[in-house]
């Protein structure tokens, strides 16, 4: 058996940012990188199987022709904000497996659209006559291949970026962010640059019961789940032969054919690695999209490498450790459009009957972008720090007007609730305040 230490996996592990920090509970922005016109238009809806009318998960919405977009939430809800001088565009909606499906602006409401998309059917001469023979080839030269494949210019994007922590179902904290995202080039060593714009939160304490939970890395967990750019995360040179490829039937995205690769470690490899799906453009072999979660059967372990602090009459271990990341094109090349880390996990007190179930997700979509010309990064100052915990950097929701020209994705039910619930807890504790001589 293949095994390493404890201190050879914090090692193995030195940039697996993904860390939340436990602690008990006691009672200057950088100018926008993009600025949406004066006016704009904004589009409401849903996008659905068109069989079943299930909510199609993290579909992306595209203006053709231009840069933004925006994708669409758990529950295939979607909210689109195009500039009034790009009323003339269309939009595209695609998922992987089914068809892409183009809608004119002037077509949609500006609530309660539905979008339905079918299934794409795959003809058998493209799924076994066109695939190669071995999937890990197909990777390797997939990863060798992101100097041509991918954005090789700086790019300046802007990011819509949110992590949530729940308790069982119920919501308890929520911060949001817009920030600017200085890409490097995909064949650059250099890492990219973070800079905050704007950040608000909410976070109802009183479901926390004494335990304050705070997700360290803020972007930064969803930044590096971008493969292409960093591989290293999940597939150095010598952890790529701990892993067994295999192909799994194709399917299709924006009308291409898709090869699905299925990758899990090795039987005889005893170190957590991870296990999920490789999305694989047939024709420029290309990385699409990729799914995957980390095997955390060894609870201990897997408690060391996310627990960054915790009291000493509790432990702690994630039951779920799940990464999403999906890629875009524009004439011809691939950027970085979004990804979600997911983490659920449960904490045991000595002195409670009951575990307390947590899940924390985050997700970043890009939703605009450009080249940057300059190719300069912001000042250290400026940039965020991969330590930074959001929640204490966001100042709450105090301007709610600020979100009204930019792409964000569309809030849950549940999560818009929460905060029209807090907004209201909070207007009436300024106003009981005012009331006191």
């Amino acid at each position: 058996m293949k095994t390493l230490s404890i201190q050879s996996l914090k090692l193995k592990y030195k940039n697996v940012i993904y860390i939340l920090a436990l602690i008990f509970f006691s009672a200057n922005a950088s100018l926008f990188a993009f600025q949406a016109e004066n006016g704009f238009k904004q589009y409401e809806g849903e996008v659905i199987d068109a069989e079943n009318n299930n909510p199609l998960v993290f579909a992306t919405i595209t203006l053709e022709g231009t840069n933004i977009s925006t994708i669409s939430n758990t529950e295939g809800n979607f909210l689109l904000k195009v500039p009034s001088s790009l009323s003339n565009s269309t939009v595209v909606f695609s998922f992987i497996g089914y068809t892409t499906k183009k809608v004119v602006l002037s077509d949609l409401k500006p609530t309660k659209n539905k979008i339905s998309l079918n299934t794409s059917a795959l003809q058998l001469t493209e799924v076994n006559i066109k695939a190669p023979k071995d999937a890990k080839a197909l990777f390797r030269e997939t990863l060798k291949r992101k100097g041509e494949n991918y954005f090789e210019d700086p790019t300046l994007m802007t990011a819509f970026y949110r992590e949530t922590i729940k308790k069982r179902r119920k919501n308890v904290s929520l911060s949001e962010a817009v920030v600017n995202i200085y890409k490097t080039s995909y064949s650059s060593e250099k890492r990219d640059a973070v800079e905050l714009y704007k950040a608000r939160k909410s976070t109802d304490y009183s479901k926390l019961d004494t335990v304050a939970l705070k997700l360290q890395g803020g972007p930064f967990n969803t930044l590096y789940v971008d493969i292409i750019k960093y591989p290293d995360y999940i597939f150095t040179n010598e952890s790529i032969d701990d892993y067994e490829f295999t192909f799994d039937r194709s399917t299709r995205v924006n009308d291409r054919l898709i090869y699905v690769i299925n990758f899990n470690q090795l039987a005889q490899i005893e170190t957590p690695l991870y296990q999920g799906k490789l999305y694989i453009d047939a024709e420029n072999k290309t990385l699409t999209s990729a799914v995957y979660n980390l095997n955390i059967t060894n609870r201990e372990l897997a408690a060391r490498l996310f627990v960054r602090k915790k009291p000493k009459n509790v432990d702690v271990w994630p039951t779920e450790v799940a990464y999403r990341v999906d890629y875009r094109s524009k004439n011809g090349k691939w950027y970085y459009g979004y990804s979600n880390v997911l983490l659920k996990f449960k904490v045991d007190w000595d002195d409670k009957l009951f575990n307390s179930v947590y899940s924390m997700t985050a997700e970043m979509a890009v939703t605009d972008w450009q080249k940057n010309e300059t190719g300069k990064l912001p000042k250290f100052k400026e940039r965020l720090k991969k330590s930074i915990i959001l929640s204490e950097e966001a100042v709450g929701f105090s301007d709610p007007d600020f979100w009204g020209e930019y792409n964000i994705i569309e809030p849950e039910k549940s999560i818009e609730s929460a905060i029209k619930k807090i907004q209201r807890q909070l207007r009436r504790a300024k106003k009981s305040g005012a009331s006191k001589p």
